[in-house]
């Protein structure tokens, strides 16, 4: 079964621009004008999924998409530091961030651990249709998509980097999957 699926970070948020884990906030101004630069660029697909948080939903919105809800899609589950800058944790919680940072089963904020994520990821490509799809989800799913397909180590993940509104091209199915493109910028300028 042979497929592609073309993976659009969602826009920013406030939570982009102050380097904070996201609590599911909307878009500010800038990711608006971000997606609004998208319209039109968005490569054809034979389904659109998103996330459930709202700045994959109003990236959707923006770009004039209509896709499903996919609950598989949501951003990595950081528990307690959801909102939180990881500067701040970093200098009030030293030990907790390093042990996040450096073991990937660790779950110091009370979410997800990084493994579980990475077989989330891994179990939402096995089951993927054939045909193309985008999907438009957080850059934590992204990192973690391009990290399985490569078949690396999860200390890949922190060497993976994802911008807001750029698309990652995966082709192959099943557990075949290759990296075709990443992070290839969808809108203009800034």
């Amino acid at each position: 079964m042979s497929g592609r699926v073309t993976l659009l970070t969602a826009a920013p948020t406030a939570a982009t621009a102050s380097a904070a884990f996201s609590a599911d906030e909307p878009l500010d101004a800038r990711g608006r004008a971000w997606a609004a630069a998208g319209r039109g660029r968005v490569p054809r697909t034979d389904r659109v999924r998103h996330a459930p948080e709202r700045a994959a939903r109003q990236t959707c919105e923006v770009l004039g998409l209509s896709g499903d809800v996919d609950r598989a899609l949501r951003g990595w589950d950081v528990g307690r530091w959801a909102g939180r800058r990881l500067d701040d944790l970093a200098a009030d919680r030293p030990d907790d961030v390093a042990a996040w940072l450096t073991d990937p089963t660790a779950t110091p904020h009370g979410g997800e651990a990084l493994t579980v994520l990475l077989a989330r990821v891994r179990q939402w490509l096995a089951a993927l249709p054939a045909g193309h799809t985008l999907v438009v989800c957080d850059p934590a799913f992204v990192r973690g998509a391009v990290v399985s397909v490569l078949d690396a180590p999860p200390s890949a993940f922190w060497r993976v980097d994802v911008a807001p509104m750029t698309l990652t091209d995966l082709r192959g199915g099943s557990d075949r999957w290759t990296v075709r493109t990443t992070a290839l910028p969808l809108r203009g300028g800034d």
